[in-house]
């Protein structure tokens, strides 16, 4: 029977991140039966296929960061016409830190099928096995490669409650963890490489210490996982107080003291606000 329109559909495909036991049945019948499969890289899908023993039979399409503009449209017109396509990337579940939201975020305004066949995920398994909490998390991509960038992210870190997962190459690896450590020399921390393949590792200790173990040479596919910050404890009336009358000495406005004293403490502007106005106001009785 010949494919109609309402038979289309994008499945995004997500594929081992290492090990080849890790592909679900659902995942090996839709690559074996899609008439397209749109891949980030042709040559390393094609190696999955014929480990699965799945004719590729040009049905090969690249998807990269590079020309996903392009062929978006594309493949708005093939599930349009009824065909199944599928969306994979190297490793692991797509769109994370990876090319086809684009493709999905059009195929779905086109008020078409977007399904997925889940499975591996790089940033959960290394939650899994981070030993740090899971229960609320975020994950930031790569860690930044310029140095303003990397401290603006860094004073985010600073107050995110939730655990962080990023994700690192092997050669920046030994610097961004020294950075890290610098900065919060104790945060817990785990370092998950290569999961699920042959030199699987899965490092925990403090950033201080996972920055003397990774000192040197690193190979292999990295995750970053690390603890959230603990809830700093609300500074006294008396600090505040002091804060803002010592900012006030040095010649700033009520303004700008309100603005330093809020942005160093954590606290609310409007709480040092009143703070400065109590500071203010003439002593009880005072003529």
């Amino acid at each position: 029977m010949d494919a109609t329109p309402a038979d289309g559909r994008l499945v995004v495909v997500a594929t081992p991140l290492g090990n080849l036991g890790d592909l679900s049945e659902r995942a090996l019948a839709v690559l074996a039966g899609a008439d397209a499969l749109y891949c980030e890289d042709t040559r390393r899908t094609r190696q999955l296929l014929a480990a699965r023993h799945i004719e590729a039979a040009g049905r090969l399409e690249s998807l990269h960061e590079h020309n996903e503009a392009e062929r978006t449209a594309e493949v708005v017109a093939r599930v349009a016409r009824g065909e199944t396509v599928a969306l994979v990337s190297d490793a692991g579940t797509p769109l994370v830190s990876d090319p086809g939201a684009r493709v999905v975020a059009a195929v779905a305004a086109a008020g078409l099928v977007v399904t997925t066949a889940p499975g591996p995920s790089a940033v959960v398994a290394a939650l899994s096995v981070s030993g740090l909490a899971a229960e609320r998390f975020c994950f930031e991509g790569f860690f930044p490669r310029r140095g303003a960038e990397q401290r603006a992210r860094m004073d985010e870190w600073a107050r995110e409650g939730r655990t962080v997962v990023f994700y690192e190459s092997p050669r920046r690896l030994p610097a961004t963890l020294a950075s890290l450590a610098a900065r919060f020399p104790d945060r817990p921390a785990a370092v998950a490489r290569e999961l699920t393949k042959l030199f699987e590792e899965v490092t925990r200790g403090t950033l201080t210490e996972l920055a003397a173990r990774y000192a040197g040479e690193v190979r292999g596919e990295v995750v970053v996982v690390l603890a959230g910050a603990r809830p700093a404890e609300a500074p006294s009336r008396a600090v505040l107080e002091g804060a803002v009358a010592s900012a006030l000495a040095r010649g700033s406005s009520t303004r700008e003291a309100v603005e330093e004293v809020a942005s160093a403490l954590g606290v609310a502007r409007r709480e040092v606000y009143d703070v400065a106005l109590s500071l203010k106001e003439p002593p009880e009785g005072a003529q």
